[in-house]
């Protein structure tokens, strides 16, 4: 205890925020000489948790709880990961560092602003220009502005969809793109070595504007973005007439997505008015995701009231979109990531959708490129297959799917058409190198107009596709297992499932065992044949007749997951309700079956 009360005063005396030096001050008072046991213990293993070590600096840079200590997201952390950031930049190339600056850009969560402005201060000091957001903004503004401003990196402080008391520093290189091996590495060895955060040298803010060392974004930078978009455009048609609600869940979706709805000729769209404004207290939901349950109650109420015809909601940060549409029968349904996923994919792959009239490739389809995370449904891969589409997998997380596009654009001339994964993740084009769900949110409208023109509905189109290329269906079983034991827990499971290489998972046949983190995939019969993705500690079993299981630990909680796919053949007029009930059998029979091979 002795040791752990010294390691939060050493952070007080270095610690250059009064707020968070107060916090923790109270804390040690409590913990070291509170009367009541009870107050003593519960402080002293507050103190502990966030002294358990330094908040990791990984692949999507840093995220945690505002608040005081080194586990916890505060103005020291920011300047010390700012200071080591800087000393990364300026060793890999000095020149382009100090004359292409970074780009800042903060959401409207709480402290967003001030780790923004500590880090525009941070680099001006160390002589690298900060071009800096003068008001909250979508992470995808960021992103694009990181390329359309020739930065040579950029940073966002955003939290994206986690709990109020969350914040967090995102990093892009200068592609645009979340940065990935071996610059995570090299950026987090340089935080080691950051000074204590009393002795980062940072400007005054004035004054580093005033030597033009910390500049805002240029006035017409959201007008570029906004045509940018506009010119995704697939079809200029369809009845932009529809009733379209939307929510930014109290983030900072509302104003450009409501400028790119109308600039696109959609005319009733309604938003929450509720949630209109940002707010990081978010104080209509328990959580500002999309996908939690509850979190869109407000948007489906409205709904119900205009007649929308479609609900549009983005996280507060803006990359990410979910969808729901009206039932036949009324009320709303939201698509899964999936749905929505392939009804994009399909539609940016074909002239026309396919309950209007056959699929018509466009052109050049060889030289066309879809990728997916690889926990997303195949489904997309079967409709760009079919098409002549060059269809490719990464592992989870947009910083691969967009490195990957790159890598492919420039080695084989590929043309990246579109990207997503499964958790609400869409991109279009090579505008934005990060998930857009702005750019989503307009292809999405222009795609339900098209439908709602032809006389259908997207659950029409749902179904279309189904019928053409088989109903796929996707389930996700998590085991949350804490501590020690229970991560040795999920490794033994991981074990089990690759020493019993097994032949079959229920009723149907495992066609190939894929170990990534061997890089190996093995077939029936021994074979085995190597795997190109960067090593992870993740398995794949295919499946005949187009199914598949990933199992996987989290890389940030104490889970394995377990990601099914079902591909249900559907006959000639057969219901699709009768198709979904068979695939929601098998989807039981194989969790039961996988659940036996690895013991969880």
């Amino acid at each position: 205890m002795t040791d752990l009360l010294e390691r939060a005063r050493s952070w007080i005396e270095a610690d250059p925020d009064p707020e968070t030096r107060k916090e923790l001050t109270h804390l040690v008072e409590v913990a070291s000489s509170a009367a009541d046991p009870a107050q003593r213990a519960s402080a002293s293993r507050d103190l502990a948790e966030r002294f358990a070590g330094p908040l990791e600096f990984g692949t999507a840079g840093l995220r945690g709880i505002i608040g005081a200590g080194e586990t916890r997201m505060n103005r020291a952390v920011v300047l010390r990961t700012t200071a080591g950031l800087a000393r990364y930049l300026l060793a890999t190339d000095e020149a382009a560092a100090r004359a292409r600056g970074v780009v800042i850009g903060y959401d409207g969560r709480r402290m967003s602003r001030e780790f923004a402005e500590d880090t525009a201060c941070a680099f001006a000091a160390a002589g690298i220009p900060a071009i800096l957001s003068p008001i909250p903004c979508p992470t995808p503004v960021t992103a694009y502005a990181v390329q359309a401003l020739g930065a040579v990196a950029g940073v966002m402080i955003t939290a994206s969809h986690n709990p109020p008391e969350y914040n967090g520093y995102k990093v892009y290189w200068g592609n645009g793109a979340q940065i990935i091996p071996p610059h995570d590495k090299g950026i987090a060895a340089a935080i080691d070595a950051s000074p204590a955060a009393k002795d980062v040298p940072r400007s005054d803010l004035d004054a580093a504007r005033a030597k033009g060392l910390v500049r805002s974004f240029p006035n017409d930078l959201d007008d570029r973005y906004l045509a940018a978009i506009a010119a995704l455009s697939v079809r200029g048609d369809g009845d932009r007439s529809l009733s379209i609600v939307y929510t930014p869940l109290h983030g900072v979706g509302n104003r450009l997505v409501r400028a790119a709805l109308a600039a696109a000729g959609f005319s009733r769209v309604t938003t929450v008015p509720e949630q209109a404004e940002p707010d990081g207290a978010f104080p209509t939901v328990a959580f500002p995701n999309p996908e939690e349950k509850g979190a869109m109650d407000l948007s489906f109420a409205l709904a119900a009231r205009e007649g929308a015809t479609i609900v549009l909601a983005n996280d507060p940060d803006v990359d990410r979109l979910a969808v729901a549409v009206r039932r036949p029968e009324g009320g709303y349904v939201q698509l899964t990531g999936n749905q929505v996923g392939t009804l994009l994919g399909h539609y940016l792959l074909t002239r026309t959708p396919a309950c209007l009239s056959d699929d018509v490739p466009v052109e050049d389809a060889g030289k066309k490129l879809v990728i997916a995370s690889i926990v997303s449904s195949p489904m997309l891969g079967a409709i760009a297959r079919a098409l002549g589409v060059r269809y490719e997998e990464t592992l989870t997380g947009f910083k691969w799917i967009a490195n990957r596009a790159m890598d492919l654009e420039r080695a084989e001339g590929a043309a990246f058409v579109f990207g997503y994964e499964e958790a609400l993740g869409y991109t279009v084009g090579t505008l934005v190198r990060d998930k857009d769900g702005i750019g989503a949110a307009l292809l999405f409208a222009e795609l339900a107009s098209v439908i709602q023109a032809g006389g259908k509905s997207l659950l029409d189109e749902l179904e279309a596709l189904s019928r053409r290329y088989g109903l796929y269906a996707s389930g996700q079983r998590s085991v949350t297992l804490p501590g020690t034991e229970g991560l040795a827990q999920i490794q033994a499971a991981m074990d089990r499932l690759r020493a019993s290489k097994p032949s079959r998972v229920g009723a149907l046949a495992v066609l190939a065992l894929a170990d990534f983190q061997a890089q190996i995939r093995t077939l029936p019969d021994g074979r085995t044949e190597p795997l190109t993705l960067p090593k992870s500690n993740m398995i794949a079993l295919d499946l005949e007749g187009g199914s598949r299981i990933i199992a996987r630990p989290s890389g940030t909680e104490p889970k394995i997951k377990f990601y099914f796919d079902i591909r249900e053949p559907m006959t000639p007029g057969e219901a699709i309700a009768a198709a979904e009930s068979r695939a929601k059998t098998r989807m039981t029979e194989l969790e039961k079956a996988l659940s036996a091979i690895v013991g969880i």
